[in-house]
């Protein structure tokens, strides 16, 4: 199951790239699986993807929680709390 993950802002900055194309392991089922299989690929995964109260995420561009299944999805996108102005 081959999903493409987004990463935006200090996310990015930290993974080193923008997007990536990853095949999960079995049993990735959720969001906060997802991250933290992606947490395991490099240091600069693990450093950025550490703090998991300040990552949110969508789903094939929605918006959801860190229990939302990923089975299906053709996109995640993480990213740090986005604000107005």
């Amino acid at each position: 199951m081959a999903i493409d993950v987004l990463y935006f802002a200090w996310v990015r900055e930290g993974v080193g790239t923008g997007q990536e194309r990853v095949d999960p392991p079995a049993g990735t089922d959720t969001v906060a699986a997802l991250i933290d299989w992606l947490a395991t690929r490099s240091p600069g995964h693990a450093q950025a993807l550490a703090d998991r109260a300040r990552l949110r995420a969508a789903v094939d561009q929605v918006f959801v929680g860190a229990d939302a299944s990923i089975l299906g999805a053709r996109e995640v996108a993480i990213f740090p709390p986005v604000t107005g102005g």
